[in-house]
């Protein structure tokens, strides 16, 4: 054996720790390796991703899913709570990205700086009988928190906000980082790809075709009649009875409930969420790697309509949205559909900003 073999061995141990259970952060600078500085041997070449909320219902499989993109070559993990054991568990899985683990709100702000791109699970999920509104004077308190601490540390990230409700949480998050001068309505965008995947299972299921060839633009907001799904912009093009629109119509709006329903007091939609946020972020991934054509649905600042907020398609790129498309033709199911979503979501975006401006 080598004389600097058993050093050699120590650093190697050291580093892996460093990942593991990054040192307090107070002993920063006396750590035997700067955990900033650590790199897992062979670590991919991609974007530095931050799952805020890493711990919980949906956070847990959101942040073993993004372990295996191929494009997250660091991804760092935050909760208040039961942090080092999720990281632990998610960092023996034998793909490129680096995982880090944050826990408590000392260390938030390690946690998000130099990030590419941050994504906000963080808060409590719904529970039977609670509506999204339920939800706001907890979230809203947990998204304001987390949305100082991005305007702080990393302002030019792309933020996927997932917390409940959407509606209201994107322009909290809207006006946090405005009175810090940080925002860029480019970069900020609400998660509504689960009304999408939603929208696609359940056409999918009447058309009897497979999930994966159809696609169904879904606009308005995440909530409810604001959830507006365009079944006459089917892809592949079809045609529906006026039995099947409102059925489709009613599920798609419905579908959170239908899960918080079937858990029965267990959880909400955690899983599929997972899955509809980790299929967003990595539209996000490929728009920042540039891609071309990268097209979802997001709740956006817009003026498709006269709202401040709305969700329609937009093409992600390198600066994170760099095109809001139209709704395109509406038939008269739709446009009274729109009017309802308009009238709910124009009221919840209010809630959003006075909960800030207050």
């Amino acid at each position: 054996m080598q004389p600097s073999s058993g050093k050699n061995v120590n650093q190697r141990i050291a580093r892996i720790s460093a990942h593991l259970d990054p040192p307090d952060l107070h002993m920063e600078n006396t750590a035997s390796v700067s955990r900033l500085n650590c790199r897992a041997k062979g670590g991919a070449a991609g974007f530095r991703v931050a799952v805020l909320g890493a711990a919980g219902g949906i956070g847990q499989p959101l942040a073993m899913l993004m372990k295996m993109n191929p494009l997250v070559s660091v991804l760092h993990l935050y909760d208040v709570v039961n942090t080092p054991g999720v990281t632990s568990d998610i960092s023996h899985m034998d793909t490129g990205a680096v995982v880090r683990g944050f826990l408590g709100q000392q260390q938030l702000e390690e946690a998000l700086t130099g990030v590419d791109l941050v994504i906000i699970p963080a808060g409590v999920p719904r529970k039977p009988g609670m509506t999204r509104d339920d939800l706001f004077n907890i979230n809203a308190g947990i998204v304001r928190t987390l949305s100082e601490a991005i305007a702080k540390c990393c302002p030019n990230a792309i933020v996927n906000v997932i917390s409940n409700p959407v509606n209201s949480t994107v322009p909290i998050a809207a006006e946090v980082f405005k009175k810090a001068g940080t925002f860029d309505p480019k970069k900020l965008l609400g998660v509504t790809m689960l009304d999408v995947v939603r929208a696609n299972t359940f056409v999918a299921e009447v058309l009897g075709l497979d999930p994966r060839d159809v696609n169904v633009p879904v606009v308005g907001g995440h909530a409810g009649v604001t959830i507006l799904p365009l079944l006459s912009q089917v892809k592949p093009p079809c045609s529906f009875t006026p039995k099947e629109v409102d059925y489709l119509t009613d599920r798609i709006q419905n579908g959170g409930t239908e899960v918080v329903e079937a858990k029965a007091g267990a959880g909400s939609a955690t899983l599929s969420m997972a899955y509809a946020a980790v299929k967003f972020a990595d539209a996000c991934l490929r728009g920042l790697r540039g891609d071309a054509s990268v097209v979802e649905c997001a709740f956006v600042a817009s003026q498709v309509t006269e709202l401040p907020f709305f969700a329609s398609k937009v093409r992600l790129g390198r600066i994170g949205v760099e095109e809001i498309y139209p709704l395109g033709p509406l038939n008269e199911y739709e446009r009274a559909g729109l009017e309802k979503a308009k009238k709910e979501l124009e009221s919840s975006i209010q809630k959003g900003v006075s909960f800030v401006r207050k």
